[in-house]
């Protein structure tokens, strides 16, 4: 699915300098080079970056000019700070969509996530709505709001961006809204929305319908079923998935462009003699199908894993403290593109992102193929 990755340096050719020429002393470049390297090996801050690049000049300047050396960390954090995050944002998804030229057909799980640490005085902390498309397992965007609440604002600004035909869209029931499922279905995509208590009627509607359906016959009312079986570390989980097409049963259904179906997960989780059971609820454009929707829906939560938990576990997101004005918004979206790199490593050696991260400081031969710089 993959192609070959466009080296770093032609990334961040079309990056505009937002400092003045008469006093740039570093190309531009060059130190966003340096600092994709630094984070890529393990830094996570400014400083830290500056130190290991001093270590690291003799290999540096094997593919950078660096005619003054290593910048400091002030340089570092001046640029960033300098740095429209909006055009970073665009160099970022050009990228992406030279490596991902076709995302369909996969499932793209929509979240977001806050920068705890990243707060200034009398604001909120960064938060960043990202794509994920989760078969390939690559961010394809991000999209900065002020706070959580503030989502649904942000979502239909980034599926304005992605090329979505022929994709399933899945969103968390912060953006259940009529208005995300038809800028969807604009994207010539299929949506699966969560439904939570912020669609209080549509929950109700469905929980009465479920509950109605599980006092009679199953045989009664028209569904499709998938059943999933999983059994490790002593826990038992099962997973059923029922799918209808009854939406006469719902409240004002076409306020939901194209809705074909709505969909019932039921999970129990039997541990040490104690069972848990919960039921999450889903509405959708998709044709009823109970095993594509189970994939769908077990698809969005690697979102969770495999960007939200390897940011702040890995990269140390989390933690990250750069709040002079722009500087937050650029890093982050810098560890986003530094995931993404590991990750479209055509080689796919194994290990954890962190013994990834070691080999890449410890190897200057494996650094440099997965930074093009070969």
């Amino acid at each position: 699915m993959h192609q070959t990755a466009t080296p770093i340096l032609d990334i961040f050719a079309c990056v505009t300098d937002p400092r003045h020429s008469s006093q740039v002393q570093h190309p531009l470049p060059d130190l966003l080079t340096v600092a994709v390297c630094g984070v890529l090996v393990g830094a996570d801050t400014f400083e830290e970056i500056e130190l290991w690049a001093r270590e690291k000049l003799s290999w540096l300047r094997q593919y950078l000019n660096l005619p003054n050396g290593i910048p400091s960390h002030d340089t570092f954090a001046r640029l960033f700070g300098l740095m429209d995050p909006r055009e970073f944002e665009v160099t970022f998804r050009r990228w992406i969509d030279g490596v991902l030229p076709n995302l369909s057909p996969q499932v793209v799980a929509l979240d977001g996530k806050t920068s705890r640490r990243s707060a200034r005085a009398c604001e909120a902390p960064l938060h960043l709505v990202s794509a994920f498309a989760a078969d390939a397992g690559v961010i394809l965007g991000q999209q900065a709001t002020a706070t959580r609440s503030n989502e649904k604002t942000a979502i239909p600004d980034l599926l304005a961006t992605l090329a979505l035909e022929g994709c399933i869209v899945t969103i968390d029931a912060m953006g259940t809204q009529p208005s995300i499922a038809q800028a969807i279905r604009e994207r010539r995509a299929d949506y699966v929305l969560a439904i939570k208590e912020n669609q209080p009627q549509l929950k109700e509607a469905i929980d009465d319908f479920f509950e109605q359906f599980g006092m009679a016959p199953a045989s009664q009312t028209p569904h499709q079923f998938k059943e999933e079986v999983n059994k490790a570390h002593g826990r038992l989980e099962t997973r059923r998935c029922y799918v209808f097409d009854a939406l006469d049963c719902l409240p004002k259904p076409d306020r939901w462009p194209d809705m074909r179906c709505f969909a019932v997960i039921e999970s129990t989780r039997e541990y040490r003699g104690r069972m848990e059971r919960d039921y999450r609820y889903y509405i959708s454009s998709l044709e009823p199908n109970a095993e594509q929707m189970a994939r769908a829906v077990r698809q969005h939560w690697r979102i969770e894993n495999q960007v939200h938990w390897c940011l702040d576990v890995t990269f140390a997101d989390d933690q990250m403290r750069a709040r002079t004005a722009h500087a937050g918004h650029n890093l982050a979206i810098l560890k986003r593109l530094t995931l993404n790199v590991i990750r479209l490593d055509p080689i796919k050696r194994r290990g954890s992102f962190k013994t990834k991260r070691i080999l890449a400081a410890t190897s200057d031969d494996y650094r440099a193929h997965l930074l093009g710089l070969e």
